[in-house]
């Protein structure tokens, strides 16, 4: 077996925030689920990085791409850029990392268009066979492409439909055991929606919003031209916010996210699972269809309701905002200890000017180690419409 394929095994566990590992010889009964391109799953920016990994249901802001794109109905600018930075790992490697793009643009007062581009370079990796013998370098990566549209279909309700283009190249072309590997490609669709009241109350200002988004919605992966295909992360994320004015200068507001994926559950535990059986981990339940997996992810858990409900993550968070210049953000997010045992605590701070703002996020993790683990990741956007009017 290939060396080089216990690195990318770790590498692709560790993207998905998962630890198989830990999770299974730590806990009783661990079950965890496991996806390709987990990649899709990790939160690209530091706002919602600072509030626990919640953003499904906060206000608007550039990045509602990923969290819930039917929220550019209500984002008050015509047109915004924003770039976000994530080292990966960083305690082991310095080449590992997430790059994320995304921008959007209203049409009219009804419509707006927004897209993003997500780059996961995993560095580079020699191969080597059985013997050592040198076979070659790579430089393994992954990227997703995605567009929305977005509509308003009343004074506080909106939605959204993306589009998404997913690669994953994680051999360059390599035999793995005689067998020819290549890169995976899929296509996914979002579905959003999202709520959204302004309100006065008790002479202040308030903000109630309401979110759902169902991603990842399309075809399984393949890396080979087997019959082995792995199921991408459809996710289902449910979320409140309600923000409200401390004073003229002074803003508060909580979030709480309910998180699941929509992927068969495993039907055993994987403990003993042999990763040399097939070239990437997966295939548990390749027979299913990508609907009949969703479906069927409310209620194939071996050990019934109760390891259901193991299978939700929560997110809550909390921002500050004053004078809606600088924001203090912290966080929490929980999940179960069979189905990976993720538990963390963010925080975050930013800062907004007239044409360009600033977010960073920090992750301390409370179980067990992270890969984000005491790394600062950053976020940097602009107001293209506030920058044409100070040029004018």
């Amino acid at each position: 077996m290939i060396k080089i394929l216990k690195l990318i095994f770790l590498i692709i566990f560790c993207s998905s925030l998962v630890n198989k590992v830990s999770g299974q010889t730590t806990t009783t009964g661990a079950n965890v689920i496991s996806t390709a391109v987990p990649f899709l799953s990790i939160t690209p920016d530091s706002r919602a990085g600072g509030m626990g990994d919640a953003g499904v249901a906060t206000t608007p802001d550039i990045n509602s791409q990923h969290w819930n794109p039917a929220k550019y109905a209500f984002i008050q600018s015509d047109m915004g850029v924003g770039i976000s930075y994530s080292p990966w790992l960083r305690a082991l490697v310095n080449d590992i990392n997430l790059a994320y793009l995304v921008g959007y643009k209203k049409i009219d007062d009804q419509q707006t268009v927004s897209s993003s581009l997500r780059y996961f370079s995993l560095g580079d990796i020699v191969f080597t066979d059985n013997q050592g013998e040198y076979m070659g370098q790579q430089t393994p990566n992954e990227f997703a492409f995605d567009i929305a549209y977005t509509r308003l279909l009343s004074e506080t309700f909106s939605g959204s439909v993306a589009l998404r283009y997913i690669r994953s190249d994680l051999t360059g072309g390599q035999l793995i055991n005689g067998v020819e590997s290549h890169a995976g490609n899929s296509y996914a669709a979002d579905v959003a929606f999202y709520y959204y009241n302004e309100f006065r109350a008790g002479r202040k200002d308030n903000i109630f919003s309401a979110g759902i988004n169902i991603s990842n919605i399309g075809a399984k992966i393949s890396y080979t031209d087997g019959e082995v295909k792995d199921f991408i992360p459809t996710n289902l994320k449910l979320g409140v916010n309600y923000m409200t004015e401390l004073d003229d200068y002074n803003t508060i507001s909580f979030t709480v996210d309910i998180n699941k994926l929509l992927v068969p559950t495993p039907p055993k535990d994987t403990t003993n699972y042999d990763p040399d059986a097939v070239i990437f981990p997966g295939g548990i339940n390749s027979d299913k269809s990508p609907i009949a997996g969703i479906f069927s992810s409310f209620g194939d858990a071996p050990g019934g309701f109760s390891e259901e409900l193991q299978e939700i993550s929560l997110s809550a968070g909390i921002e500050y905002w004053y004078n809606q210049q600088f924001a203090l953000r912290a966080g929490y997010f929980y999940e179960n200890q069979n189905k990976g045992n993720r538990k963390f605590l963010t925080f975050g701070a930013g800062l907004r000017l007239n044409v360009f703002a600033l977010d960073f996020s920090y992750l301390l993790p409370t179980e067990q180690n992270h890969p984000l683990a005491n790394t600062l990741r950053f976020t940097l956007s602009f107001d293209v419409e506030a920058f044409g009017r100070q040029n004018r």
